[in-house]
């Protein structure tokens, strides 16, 4: 004979509390003394019980669901969209957002979607889907400068927190880095190493982050003298790693230090300096920028800017979280600190 399923009522008597007290600490209301809240959650943990989802959204009036947007593909065509959402599921930065998303929204019995917004049909399939309240808000993380969904949530009054400052001023939340910071932090570790011939492989350089890492790297050399700093533009890719040093090395053979403006561009420098005979860190070093498992991955072990990505994506899920229930009304920007990481490769 099946068991049956714990009810509320069951909760209740096993914490000695009313129904409707379980009720409020369950449906997540905030107006419950945290010593109750605690006896109620030691409760459900004895007697197993499941809320309703469906019922429960009745009371809260909410899908207890986020939209996890990835927005700004730019090619529409359909090699080009699935190729961005290989590349979305492979690229560690984004993994890294997911755990830390998840990590803040578990314990909150919430859940996230992820959503593409490449196309203006998929951002308006976005805002549809926010609208008719499938989801409490979004979570966005942008991969283009002239990204219009921004805009488009800052219009449609949707509850929406970014990564990373957006190019165009919007009355939104984000969470960003100090990039040029952290692109200090390299400058001036590869300097105090004593390389002098320094180059640079920046990210997109319609991308705000990439044009600050450059801008960072540019004017911390500037002040020691480096009038020129030799650059070639990547993709935040592996491959694109290697093409540019490829291009550096075939136009500035005596690069001597180099700062990529991320780890998976940095190892693939790695890759092509080891392949034309140089040696890493002796001949030349290597700073990347993220601190990402690919840091550790590459041989020699990368000497990087951390930026602590899962921190960062735990604190917009915080954000989104708060407008979600009233508590925050008013755009807000968290940025954080980056920190050098110290390895073999610089």
């Amino acid at each position: 004979m099946r068991r049956r399923a714990p009810t509320l009522e069951d909760v209740a008597r096993e914490a000695g509390v009313s129904r409707a007290t379980v009720s409020r600490v369950v449906n997540g209301i905030r107006n419950v003394d945290p010593e109750i809240r605690e006896v109620v959650r030691r409760a459900v943990e004895r007697t197993g019980y499941a809320p309703n989802r469906a019922a429960r959204s009745l009371v809260t009036r909410r899908a207890e669901t986020v939209a996890l947007v990835v927005s700004g593909a730019g090619d529409t065509s359909d090699a080009g969209q699935n190729a961005f959402a290989a590349r979305v599921f492979t690229d560690p930065f984004f993994g890294r957002v997911v755990g830390g998303v998840v990590g803040f929204l578990r314990p909150r019995s919430m859940h996230p979607v992820l959503m593409f917004a490449e196309s203006p049909e998929a951002r308006e399939e976005v805002l549809t889907y926010l609208r008719q309240g499938r989801a409490d808000g979004a979570l966005v993380v942008s991969t283009r400068a002239d990204d219009p969904l921004p805009a488009l949530l800052a219009d449609a009054r949707l509850p929406a927190v970014l990564f990373a400052r957006p190019a165009r001023p919007v009355p939104l939340s984000y969470v960003d880095l100090a990039h040029r910071d952290g692109a200090r932090l390299a400058a001036e570790h590869l300097l105090a190493r004593g390389c002098r011939r320094l180059a640079t492989i920046s990210g997109p350089l319609d991308v705000p982050a990439s044009q600050e890492r450059l801008a960072g790297f540019r004017d911390t050399l500037a002040r020691h003298g480096h009038a020129y700093v030799p650059l070639a533009e990547g993709g935040f890719t592996l491959d694109s790693g290697i093409a540019a040093m490829s291009d550096l090395l075939d136009r500035h053979p005596d690069t001597d230090g180099v700062f990529a403006a991320n780890d998976l561009m940095a190892q693939g420098a790695c890759q092509v300096l080891r392949e034309r005979g140089r040696r890493v860190p002796e001949d030349t070093a290597v700073v990347g920028f993220d601190d990402s498992g690919v840091a550790l991955a590459c041989r020699p072990r990368l000497t990087t800017v951390r930026q602590p990505v899962e921190e960062m994506a735990t604190e917009m899920a915080r954000l989104l979280d708060e407008h979600i229930h009233g508590a925050r009304t008013g755009a807000t920007a968290v940025v954080f600190e980056p920190e050098l990481v110290v390895r073999e490769s610089a």
